[in-house]
Order: structure tokens, then C-alpha cells, then sequence
């Protein structure tokens, strides 16, 4: 392997083979817990844990066409991802969660899918 190259660890025990002098095998995450890390799982604080649950139960309302849309809160910014089966269901998503108190800025990342 050349200097430059940069290989990526292809797992958990990887790293630990890597980074750790004495691992200790008794204390290993769970599956996961190693998906959230890969992932970049970032923990709520109390206003953004709030603030998701009103978004959840406002998108909630709209029925199981929003069933495929999944919420992240950063603060007062709200992302939402999946895929909804009509444009006039995109359209209803946003109008919702804009109406959700402490929401400031929505990133509509949600798209129609195909007939």
C-alpha cells in the first residue's frame, strides 16, 4: 500500500485492532450503535427532541402517505427525507411542519416517487 493511501477501516473491530493498545473485548457496541456512529448520529438536546415530536405528529396527521418521511431537527431547522407518492402531498408536507411552532427554516429534501 502506497503512503498516501488512506484505507478505510472495513469494521468495528478493525478500528479497535487500529487505535486500541489493550482492547477490551468485554465491552463492545451493539449493532446499532455502530450503525448510528457510521451514520453520524448526533444527540438531541430537550428542545430539539421536542420540537421533532411535534413535527412527527404533525406529519402524522397528514396520514400514511407521509409514512415514508423521516424528520431530522438541527435547532430550529427541520430536514425531511423519503419519498411521498404525489406532488400534492410534497407540497402538503411542508405547509404542515411550516406550521409547527419553532420551526424557522424546512430543507425539503423529500421527492415524488415515480408512477
Amino acid at each position: 500500500m502506497s503512503r498516501n493511501t488512506v484505507q478505510k477501516p472495513s469494521s468495528y473491530d478493525d478500528i479497535v485492532r487500529r487505535t486500541v493498545v489493550e482492547p477490551d473485548s468485554s465491552v463492545r457496541p451493539t449493532r446499532d450503535q455502530e450503525r448510528l456512529a457510521y451514520e453520524g448520529y448526533r444527540a438531541l438536546d430537550p428542545d430539539e427532541q421536542v420540537l421533532q415530536e411535534q413535527v412527527q405528529h404533525a406529519l402524522a396527521s397528514l396520514g400514511g402517505d407521509a409514512a415514508g418521511v423521516t424528520v431530522e431537527v438541527s435547532r430550529e431547522l427541520i430536514t425531511l427525507r423519503g419519498k411521498v407518492p404525489h406532488l400534492a402531498m410534497l407540497r402538503r408536507l411542508e405547509d404542515t411542519v411550516a406550521h409547527v411552532a419553532g420551526v424557522e427554516t424546512i430543507h425539503n429534501q423529500v421527492v415524488v416517487a415515480a408512477p
